[in-house]
């Protein structure tokens, strides 16, 4: 099966906490980050998710939101830093390709957004990810 979804992150699970219909999946990443799901209780299951399970994170570049500095009070779990290393804009959007320890993420943001944060090659930022926003897919 081929998928749109640009970033496919492997990794292996840490720990399932489940709830009444929810469960947050922990998994670290093969650059060694930790990376939050918060996918269904049916889900989990379907896909046989332990402790050890080796997995795909799957997340969409519009999912992935840019801090420039320290990200205090805010909900969003998962945070991974990184260094721009190229951005495309066009007529309202942009493409923003940010290193990370083991990889690369790519950010769909506003051309305002590039604007504002003042993001150039080389500037550091922090990728946010919504727990509810990361799939997880079996391998």
């Amino acid at each position: 099966m081929s998928l749109s979804i640009r970033h496919q992150l492997p990794g292996t699970v840490t720990a399932v906490t489940p709830g009444e219909a929810m469960a947050t999946v922990k998994v670290r990443l093969d650059g060694g980050q930790e990376l939050t799901a918060a996918i269904t209780l049916e889900a989990v299951k379907e896909l046989g998710l332990a402790e050890g399970s080796t997995v795909r994170a799957l997340v969409k570049s519009t999912e992935i939101s840019l801090a420039t500095g320290s990200v205090d009070g805010l909900s969003i779990r998962n945070r991974i830093p990184g260094t721009v290393t190229d951005i495309a804009t066009g007529g309202a959007m942009a493409s923003v390709k940010v290193s990370v320890d083991g990889g690369h993420l790519t950010s769909a943001i506003t051309k305002d957004a590039v604007t504002d944060l003042d993001l150039r090659t080389g500037t550091a930022v922090i990728a946010l990810i919504k727990s509810t926003e990361v799939s997880l897919a079996t391998v």
